[in-house]
């Protein structure tokens, strides 16, 4: 699923001043956040991720103020072909719970269940693209 309406609100005033924007990458484990955020930032894009899924400070992925959150999702099923581990549903479940502040604020949604590292990371950087300085996130 992506979601390509981004929110409004005001822009960064490091964002405008490089031109480049802070993206964050959040999702629950082995949704590929670690390596989205090595492929942006080979892109030259700030970017960077938050193990949101660990706390349960919500807000957490807040803190270093994004113009941008990514949110990666997985179901448990792509969970498991990705991870030789057992996971257990209520495991997934837990992590998408704390993840639920960061999914409704995200300015994209990309299941990553079907999808290759390289086209999540085409996905991310039209987004980019896409969007008006204006428009990215504080």
């Amino acid at each position: 699923m992506i979601s390509d309406f981004p929110s409004e609100s005001k822009s960064n005033k490091a964002m405008a001043r490089s031109g480049v924007p802070k993206v964050v990458v959040v999702g629950p484990c082995a949704s590929g956040k670690s390596t989205l955020v090595a492929h942006l930032q080979e892109a030259g894009i700030n970017a960077y991720w938050v193990a949101q899924e660990h706390s349960i400070v919500s807000g957490m992925f807040r803190r270093r103020e994004p113009d941008l959150v990514i949110y990666l999702d997985i179901s448990e099923e792509g969970l498991t072909q990705r991870r030789d581990l057992v996971w257990f549903r209520s495991r997934l479940d837990a992590q998408k719970c704390r993840l639920a502040r960061a999914r409704l604020e995200a300015d994209l949604i990309i299941t990553t269940d079907d999808i290759t590292p390289m086209a999540i990371r085409d996905k991310v950087l039209a987004f980019i693209e896409r969007m008006p300085p204006c428009n990215r996130k504080h």
